[in-house]
């Protein structure tokens, strides 16, 4: 099973279990694969779809940082 595929097995857990903080994370993450897919006009393979999960990451690492820094703990807490 792919990581798209997990993915998409973890969101109908998540929404049977009402679980909507994981739910809108997938959510996000499957939503990025997407946009890559759109903007770059190809189907993405495993790696593709790893290397975007990897930039979400490090994405969300670098705004917590800075929220950090900023004395925001809200916004900590969201990302």
């Amino acid at each position: 099973m792919g990581v798209r595929e997990q993915l998409q097995t973890d969101l109908a857990t998540a929404m049977r279990q009402g679980d909507s903080e994981t739910r809108d994370t997938i959510r996000l993450l499957l939503a990025a694969i997407k946009q890559v897919e759109i903007d770059q006009r190809v189907d993405l393979d495993e790696a593709g779809d790893l290397a975007v999960l990897a930039k979400q990451a490090k994405q969300r690492r670098e705004s917590i940082k800075d929220a950090e820094a900023a004395g925001r703990p809200d916004l900590v807490a969201v990302e």
